[in-house]
């Protein structure tokens, strides 16, 4: 018998900006699952992109779309746009990504004025190659603090910038998995006390500190993270959006009440993306989602 959920359902997740993939192709590689010689097919592309966003629209969700750079292939990756956050004090905010390769950069040079224009404040921890590199795909909020993956693409030193700019605190876990570059692909929130979690993405100290600030993981094995993109999924309500589910993964969520939907991304995984990357949640509420500490705390794993 399935049980009820005991635990608050997340309360973010509810509005994405998305990027329509107008331009989507492989012009270069930059992480292990993209090859320029295996092209997506635009046209399939496409349909499973809007098959997406009417699936997370017909669960209540809003999904904001911004229109795609001819010279972004990779900007229908939204995720890695922008964290967004909700101020205590109501005021919406987007910290710019500041990506580590400069062929992904002029992404933010369209994205920063679009959410200007719809009123967010923008905010930056680097720019233009200088200073600390940054990608939204390594944060969420989880339990008590803003968790930062940091290594292949987010650099240690933003977690500190986002602390003090945001008065949150900030638990750093560094991504050791060249295949599991962002967070993204090896942690997803499910509610207030369940994550999928991938522990083959980090540090042992790292991987430790996850396992032990989720009260209940549902565990990961490299290959079902690697193969499937399950953990780069998202959450609407108590239904989990995902680009595959492993049978086994399937009978935990299940049991612990959540429902499944499946969604077709794959042509977006040549690009190493799935649905969670083609989605960025704008409404994690600071005092609600992630708790204010005054002058910000960055919190990394005790070594050994």
């Amino acid at each position: 018998m399935e049980q009820l959920l005991d635990a608050r359902e997340l309360a973010w997740g509810r509005r994405y900006v998305a990027v329509e993939p107008v331009h989507f192709r492989v012009e270069y590689s930059i992480n292990p699952f993209m090859d320029p010689a295996v092209q997506p097919d635009p046209q399939v592309a496409m349909l499973q992109w809007h098959a997406m966003v009417r699936t997370l629209e017909d669960l209540g969700a809003t999904v904001d779309v911004l229109a795609q750079r001819a010279d972004a292939p990779d900007m229908v990756y939204a995720m890695n746009l922008g964290l967004g956050l909700v101020k205590a004090d109501g005021t919406a905010h987007v910290v710019m990504s500041h990506m580590r390769f400069p062929e992904r950069r002029m992404e933010t040079r369209s994205a920063q004025p679009w959410l200007a224009g719809r009123g967010f404040a923008t905010s930056y921890v680097g720019r233009d190659g200088i200073g600390a590199h940054l990608e939204a795909g390594d944060a969420f909020a989880f339990g008590d603090a803003l968790v930062v993956g940091y290594g292949p693409r987010t650099e240690e030193l933003a977690l500190k910038h986002l602390a003090a700019d945001l008065g949150i605190r900030v638990r750093g876990l560094r991504i050791t998995h060249p295949a599991m570059y962002h967070l993204d692909l090896a942690f997803c929130p499910l509610d207030e006390r369940r994550a999928l979690v991938c522990p083959a993405a980090f540090d042992a100290p790292s991987a430790a500190a996850l396992l032990e600030l989720v009260p209940e993981p549902l565990v990961l094995t490299e290959e079902e993270a690697l193969t499937t993109f399950c953990a780069n999924s998202v959450v609407v309500g108590n239904t989990v959006v995902m680009p595959a589910c492993p049978p086994r993964v399937r009978r935990q969520l299940v049991e612990w009440g959540f429902d499944v939907v499946v969604v077709d991304v794959s042509e977006f995984h040549k690009g190493g993306g799935s649905v969670r990357c083609l989605t960025n949640p704008v409404d994690v509420t600071i005092g609600r989602d992630l708790p204010a500490v005054p002058g910000g705390e960055v919190v990394l794993p005790a070594l050994g």
